[in-house]
């Protein structure tokens, strides 16, 4: 039996609860629970975002994190189905390494990874997880750290391209 909570579409974007947990504090009358949801957020064509939202509610949690991930949406750049290069990202205690796959191979990762890359329309990628924890929340945040340095490298590279054509310009005046 399938979650219905899994895959489901909202309008151009897919989202993919990734956990969902009861959480407590202690007050004076005894303990308060509410609950966190943790939901990524992508249209399988290069953005991707997560959220976590807690509420009384679970579903209502669940609608926080949704809302609070299309907020923080990021772009992948996507070259040929995989990433442009090997990238590297540390948040926390965890450690992420991505790698560039042939066309091809697929997506060579696990868990958070996996969905993550999946969402963002990157269909072949290496991944390994180097950091000591398997918490789902960090290894979310440092696989999007990572994401987000190669839309940084893009983003130098498209100002790169536009200084070398000034340049080129300029010499094809003078001449």
């Amino acid at each position: 039996m399938t979650n219905p909570i899994r895959n489901q579409n909202q309008g151009e974007f897919e989202h993919y609860l990734l956990d969902l947990t009861r959480v407590e504090r202690m007050t004076g009358g005894g303990r308060r629970f509410r609950f966190r949801a943790a939901v990524i957020v992508g249209n399988r064509k290069g953005k991707v975002g997560l959220g976590v939202g807690k509420s009384l509610d679970a579903q209502k949690a669940i609608e926080k994190a949704i809302r609070k991930a299309k907020k923080n949406l990021i772009e992948v750049p996507i070259v040929e189905g995989t990433i442009p290069y090997e990238v590297e990202a540390k948040v926390g205690p965890s450690r992420i390494l991505l790698k560039p796959q042939a066309k091809g191979r697929g997506l060579v990762a696990g868990g958070v990874v996996r969905v993550i890359a999946r969402l963002s329309g990157i269909e072949d990628l290496s991944s390994k997880v180097l950091g000591e924890t398997r918490n789902k929340i960090n290894n979310a945040l440092a696989t999007l750290k990572a994401l987000s340095i190669l839309k940084e490298w893009a983003d130098t590279l498209e100002k790169r391209k536009v200084q070398f054509q000034d340049k080129e310009k300029e010499e094809a005046v003078s001449k």
